[in-house]
């Protein structure tokens, strides 16, 4: 499983290098959009959705979300959208605690999740399309998805070594406080690194960064626990089989889409 995954990693980080550095930020959201219709499709499935056809109208409704974002959009718009984002993270972390879906699958059960994926994707789109606009915007979204990439490592490692206290075996019996304490280090760390290197120099600024990388990769598995939770009550071990050893989009997506809003919206925070 470790080969794939590194096998995989080194196909696709060329693709997202290129994607985020390269083209203008219209053509990168409109790139993303069509990712995020991808996750949205394998976002109905674990909401219910079990036949093509009603997979295909959630992935429509999706696309007409995200065009119509694409279209209207303005400075003022993606920041509201991006503070939606952190809103409903924030929400998340007492759900996880306080809130399981129903066992039994049923129409409302249904609503509640898909109205979660509205949410959840809506936002992520519009935390990206403001970073990528900001001065070297290119740069400080490469470092919100580096900073994912990082934690994950830090997490695999130190949760792989020192695991021992689960972190929520009700929900994700694999993860554990040890993997959690490896990803805020790693996060953290490379989290003031990136921002240097971008020209960041003020003190108080790299350490409010350094604070922001702490709370980034928290949400982070706030966002990679949310999934979880959908895949346990939709009875699947990944919500795809797209890419070998690391499933489907939403299963490389689960965290990033905690993180950019909580990164975009603290890098507002601190003027950058």
């Amino acid at each position: 499983m470790l080969k794939q995954r590194i096998l995989t990693a080194a196909v696709l980080i060329p693709v997202v290098l290129a994607l985020i550095l390269l083209p203008p930020t219209g053509f990168f959201a409109a790139l993303v959009a069509i990712v995020f219709v991808g996750a949205a499709w394998e976002w109905s499935q674990l909401a219910g959705s079990r036949t093509p056809i009603g997979r295909g109208i959630v992935a429509a409704i999706a696309a007409a979300m995200l065009l119509a974002l694409l279209l209207v959009w303005t400075p003022g718009l993606l920041t509201a959208l991006t503070l939606a984002g952190v809103a409903w993270w924030i929400g998340c972390c007492f759900w996880l605690r306080n809130f399981t879906f129903a066992a039994a699958p049923n129409a409302e059960n249904r609503m509640l999740k898909l109205g979660a994926g509205a949410l959840v994707i809506v936002p992520t789109l519009a935390a990206a399309m403001s970073m990528h606009s900001s001065d070297h915007g290119h740069w400080w979204t490469l470092l919100g998805l580096v900073i994912v990439w990082f934690a994950d490592t830090g997490a695999y490692f130190s949760g792989r070594y020192f695991g021992r206290r689960k972190l929520a075996p009700r929900i994700s019996p694999g993860k554990t406080w040890a993997g959690v304490y490896g990803a805020l280090v790693a996060g953290s760390a490379i989290t003031v690194l990136g921002a240097y290197l971008i020209g960041v120099r003020g003190t108080t600024q790299l350490l409010g960064l350094a604070v922001l990388g702490l709370i980034t990769v928290g949400f982070a598995v706030v966002g990679d626990l949310f999934e979880s939770l959908m895949k346990r009550h939709a009875a699947v071990k990944d919500s795809g089989t797209l890419f070998p050893g690391h499933g489907g989009l939403l299963d490389r997506l689960d965290s990033v889409f905690a993180a950019l809003p909580i990164f975009a919206a603290g890098k507002l925070l601190l003027g950058l």
